[in-house]
């Protein structure tokens, strides 16, 4: 069940007619939604421009490479620090020993003194 089964073999007699019932399919949807056509134009331009469509076609995929690498230094350069729940609770902990710590449960700052 894990490794699924066997790969079956096109020449096999069991798999022969299901073989070619695939095949057929696959150049029947081919045909309908016209791929075919799609594939030998681009086939003919290969043919014709042999240079200039292996500079397209690495230019591709150079580009989605160098587009993967930034989008993975962003999201990686924009994480959140991430805190434990212990720090988080010595954190406030912390705050509420500072305003216990202070006169009368007041912050002592000069502003305070000077308004009044």
């Amino acid at each position: 069940m894990l490794f699924g089964e066997k790969m079956p073999d096109k020449n096999d007699p069991h798999y022969k007619e299901r073989y070619k019932r695939e095949i057929e399919a696959g150049r029947k949807f081919a045909k309908a939604t016209r791929i075919d056509m799609a594939a030998a134009k681009v086939q003919k331009f290969a043919n014709l421009h042999r240079n200039l469509f292996l500079v397209i076609v690495f230019a591709f995929v150079l580009g989605g490479l160098v587009w993967n690498i930034y989008r993975i230094t962003v999201v990686y350069r924009n994480q959140p620090v991430q805190r434990t729940a212990t720090e988080i609770q010595d954190s406030i902990l912390r705050e509420r020993r500072k305003v216990s710590s202070s006169p009368s449960g007041h912050n002592n700052s000069k502003e305070e003194y000077t308004s009044q």
